[in-house]
């Protein structure tokens, strides 16, 4: 085929594109600025131990499915997974605790017994209803390549068919929503969490949100090794197919040629790297804050401040715990949901927080449960949520301090202690910039706030031919899952492209280089 592509960052939506072009027989780049692949899917040292520091939640399988096996093989001959029983254990003290399901059944008698026959009954009616709004825009928005404004949308569930488009409600915010189908609050608050899952609040976000609950009952998965071990398969699946990877070296510039466009990159050591185009693997606002070159700046629109997703106060520990019987997934709600995002909408980190424990070495196959039983420490990732002013907001230690013992405190209303002097470290949102600028530490792209919200993120292409946008801060949305269809859909533009470009004619331009006689910049 012959057309090189430059892929900047290694994280899913990077690796997924980089591996469908790769299989597609392009000459693909990654060039990578941390030492090792995944993004925001890391690795933290704590303790002599590697915790893993980013997404925690694997959903969606068949989209990871699809990828390997258009490389000629399948997942599970790269990395060892199985299916969670017990998809997330909730508390809201020491007494009142719930537990979700694969089977929904299970989760519906769970449900019955936490709140009533009437809630059970009720959590039945929103299951129906939202897998009915993710069957109506999993192939036409989720998967769709061209989703930019409402009319293509409603084109595509079809003209006869606007019942369905109302089903989704996106006029309707979450939370009120949920209250039609949940009078008991905690069982509200508990699907309205699912809004955090792509950096929004569930008083803002639209009802349409409700199908993160589908795709959850449909199946969590443990990763032995945690995402980033699918990060380093799907690396290793990149270079079986003849991908080169370029570790440790930051992108300084992406090269552009008008009338071309995108051309390639120069790296932040001098050297340059040339391409018939360009994805990039990193928050759509780092190009339009000029962090890869003033020329490519325009291609996005930036991001205003108020418009992001939720950042977060992260802890990566090992210690020991005692008096909660953790599960994998853990949540410990706040007692007052609303106040919790209105301080974070004040650029506050709630002062009683609802907090998420990842415990790593439970569920999967990594650890003997009776090891954790007999006084072991373990591994945890412990989130809370916050604005996204890492740009603005320094979090000095005194203010990590205090953040850890509230942190602590919704923990022990709940019944879990965790050891006084545990080891770990923090990153709070001015660490969550310097890992990933111009973003303020959102880790999610544009908040999923308004019914327009959904229409209004960045597509795979540009405004500049030749440069495409991937991951999870680009459409159809964040998460695992969301980030490596963006890298799909950039692939498939970028195939499509160049495709078009060899069946057309190409002409000398001066210096002698021969481009496309016409390259689109339509935002898709």
């Amino acid at each position: 085929m012959g057309e090189s592509v430059v892929v900047i960052g290694a994280g899913m939506g990077g690796l997924a594109s980089a591996a469908r072009l790769a299989a597609r027989g392009y000459d693909v780049t990654v060039i990578e600025k941390e030492a090792e692949v995944g993004g925001k899917a890391r690795r933290v040292s704590v303790d002599g131990h590697p915790v893993e520091a980013g997404p925690t939640v694997f959903t969606m399988r068949d989209v990871f499915d699809g990828i390997f096996h258009a490389c000629g093989t399948r997942m599970e001959d790269h990395i060892r997974l199985r299916r969670a029983e017990v998809i997330a254990r909730h508390a809201w003290d020491a007494e009142e605790r719930l537990d979700l399901y694969a089977d929904p059944t299970r989760s519906e008698e769970a449900i019955g017994d936490f709140a009533g026959a009437e809630a059970a009954r009720h959590y039945r009616d929103f299951r129906h209803e939202s897998r009915r709004i993710h069957d109506i825009l999993d192939q036409t928005m989720m998967r769709g390549d061209n989703v930019s404004t409402p009319l293509p949308l409603l084109w595509r569930i079809g003209l006869t068919r606007f019942g369905d488009f109302a089903a989704m409600r996106p006029h309707q915010t979450m939370w009120d929503a949920l209250g039609k189908f949940f009078p008991d609050p905690r069982l509200r608050q508990l699907f309205g969490r699912y809004a955090t899952y792509c950096g929004s609040s569930p008083f803002a976000a639209p009802a349409t949100l409700m199908l993160i609950a589908h795709v959850e009952a449909t199946g969590v998965w443990l990763i032995d090794g945690g995402i980033h071990a699918l990060a380093e398969a799907l690396r290793g699946l990149a270079e079986s197919k003849g991908a080169r990877f370029v570790m440790g070296t930051s992108v300084a510039e992406i090269l552009t040629e008008r009338g071309s466009g995108a051309r390639g990159v120069r790296l932040a050591n001098g050297e340059r790297i040339a391409a018939d185009a360009v994805i990039c693997n990193a928050d759509p606002n780092a190009i339009a804050a000029g962090k890869f070159g003033i020329p490519s700046a325009p291609a996005v629109r930036p991001l205003p401040q108020h418009k992001r997703s939720l950042s977060a106060m992260v802890w990566f520990a090992h210690a020991k715990t005692q008096g909660f019987d953790l599960t994998h997934h853990n949540v410990f709600f706040s007692p007052d949901y609303r106040r919790e995002f209105d301080q974070i909408n004040a650029g506050e980190v709630p002062s009683e927080p609802t907090v998420y424990v990842c415990a790593q070495d439970r569920g999967g196959h990594s650890i003997k449960t009776d090891a954790l039983a007999n006084g072991h420490r373990e591994r945890l990732q412990i989130i809370v949520n916050a604005p996204a002013n890492g740009d603005t907001h320094s979090y000095p230690p005194e203010e990590t301090a205090r953040c850890t013992q509230e942190m602590r405190a919704t923990l022990a209303r709940c019944g879990l202690q965790l050891e006084t002097d545990m080891p770990h470290s923090i990153a709070s949102p001015a660490e969550w910039e310097r890992l990933f600028p111009a973003t303020g530490g959102a880790l999610y792209g544009r908040a999923s706030h308004g019914s327009a919200a959904s229409f209004l993120r960045q597509g795979p292409r540009t405004r500049m031919p030749g440069l495409y946008c991937a991951g999870g801060a680009t459409h159809p949305s964040a998460g695992v899952p969301m980030a490596a269809l963006s890298g799909l859909l950039a692939a498939k533009k970028v195939d499509a492209d160049l495709s078009s470009t060899r069946r057309s004619n190409r002409v000398a331009m001066p210096g002698g280089m021969s481009t496309p006689s016409a390259r689109t910049g339509a935002t898709g």
